[in-house]
Formats: structure tokens, sequence, C-alpha cells
């Protein structure tokens, strides 16, 4: 600014500095909230003290094959038809914070462990909660990572709607369920399905599973379920049979469940999906 006389002035304007002053601060004030939001959503894996003994110092455990079920009816399909018949100890659980998380409902125990007494290098894991898309990565990597890569093999098995599947074909009630499947390159196993078609893809989970094996070169599948039913169904969970039945000695399928187990299926459907209720 010039004066009549020709002296110059550095002046500036109280409001723009107030102004940038309470910018500044509301900056500061979204970065701590983000830092803070960041760090409430992250994957947190707590194990039993016999799984902690293998973990220490920095050893990663041992597992031959890696067993994830991606919800309901893949998670309840291994509780009838698996964890039922074998010596299963729960022996770890993953915590996941997010906006569809039901605090006070059971979240922090919808993503659970279990290793087999006989042979403890047979790992399985049960999710049924919601995973956000910008926690799916970190718990791939995290929850792999502990396990060592040698050797490995991992097994997907992953509900879907018959809605979501795109075919030129029309498909009949009778169709579903069905399976199709998708692997890493360095998968050898045979093959127990037909491999998902384009142009469908795999999402969610099971895609930031698949893509962390072929990453680091891990041998693993995954097998998708298409069914026309809601929620958990006995018909749905028996498609997954033959992605199991390959698998021989390491993993015993029950051939004839309890009915007790089969009912209680039926009574823990979740009414949300129910649009009468």
């Amino acid at each position: 600014m010039a004066t009549f006389f020709g002296e110059v002035l550095s002046v500036y304007s109280r409001a723009v500095e107030e102004d940038d002053e309470e910018d500044f601060d509301e900056d500061d004030e979204d970065a701590q909230i983000r830092k803070e939001l960041e760090e409430k959503r992250k994957v947190h894996l707590h194990w039993g003290p016999e799984v902690c003994d293998d973990l220490k110092s920095g050893d990663k455990l041992p597992c031959s094959l890696f067993i994830l079920a991606v919800g309901h009816n893949a998670s309840r399909f291994l509780s009838v038809y698996v964890l039922s018949s074998e010596k299963w100890d729960a022996v770890g659980r993953a915590s996941v914070w997010n906006e569809r998380s039901r605090a006070g409902r059971g979240e922090q125990s919808a993503c659970l462990f279990y290793r087999n007494r006989d042979e403890p290098s047979v790992l399985i894991c049960q999710l049924t909660c919601y995973v956000a898309e910008d926690q799916q990565f970190q718990w791939a990597e995290k929850v792999l990572d502990c396990l060592q890569h040698r050797d490995l093999d991992v097994t997907v098995l992953s509900d879907s709607s018959v809605a979501d599947y795109k075919s030129a074909d029309y498909l009949c009630g009778s169709s579903a369920p069905f399976l199709r499947s998708l692997h890493t390159g360095t998968f050898s196993g045979p093959s127990v399905c037909p491999a998902l078609e384009q142009p469908n893809i795999l999402t969610g989970l099971p895609a930031a599973v698949l893509n962390h094996c072929q990453v680091h070169r891990i041998s693993a599948v995954v097998y998708q379920c298409f069914s026309d039913v809601i929620g958990a169904d006995s018909v749905t969970m028996e498609a997954y049979k033959p992605a199991l039945a390959k698998l021989g000695k390491s993993i015993k399928l029950d051939p004839c469940p309890s009915s007790d187990a089969l009912r209680k299926i039926g009574r823990t459907r979740d009414p949300q999906s129910n649009l009468y209720i």
C-alpha cells in the first residue's frame, strides 16, 4: 500500500487472517478425526496362547491348509459338515469395526479361527461380519502374513446371489445353487466346477485374498456359490461339498449331519432379510 509521500506500507486484512486461522484449525481438527478413524478401522487379530507361542520371535504359524468361509451359508456349511465332526479348537478371532458393525450384538466374534487338534497345520476361519472396502486388503495381509507361505494351500468358500451372476443363457430355477471357481496361477488342484465366466468378476474379501495370494505366489482357489435363496439354506450349503471333498484326508466331511444342527440353521436366519418382518 502506498501513501501520499510514496512510502510503501505492508498491511494485511485482519478478516483474511482470521479466516486463515479458522481454516487452519479446522484442517488440524479434521486430520485428527481422520487419524482416529483410521486407527479405529484397523483390523485386529487376537490369538489364543497356543498360537501366540508359535508366533513368538517373529515366526509364522505353520499351516499347510487354510480354509476361509465368507458368508452365512459358507460358514454354517463348515459348522455342520466339518467342525461338528472333527476335533477343532477355537484359537483366535479378528475384530473389525466399520459403519455396519453391530455394536453389542456379537460382531466381535463374527470372525473366528479354528485349528485341528490332530493336524495343527490345518486352519479354518468363519467370517460372517461385514468387512469394508478399505479393510479388505488389510484383513488379507494381516491374516495371511501370520501363516507360512511355503506349501500353503488356501481355499475360500463364498456366498453370492444368483441375481449377481451374468450369463447369456437363461437360468431356470433348478440351476441354482451352483459353484464357480477362480484360482491363482500357482494353483494346481483338480477342477470341481466350471471357472467363473466373463464378464463376471470376483469382489469383496474373497477377491482381496485371491489377489494377495497371486502377488505372493500362494496356491489359492475361490469357490463362489450362487444361490437364489436369501439367508441360510441346507441345499445351498450342500453345494460346497465338492469343493472340500477333493481335500481328502485333510478335511473329513460329516456324511450325515445331525438333525439338531440342521434345525439350528433354520432358527438362526436373519429376520432383516425378510420383507414382511
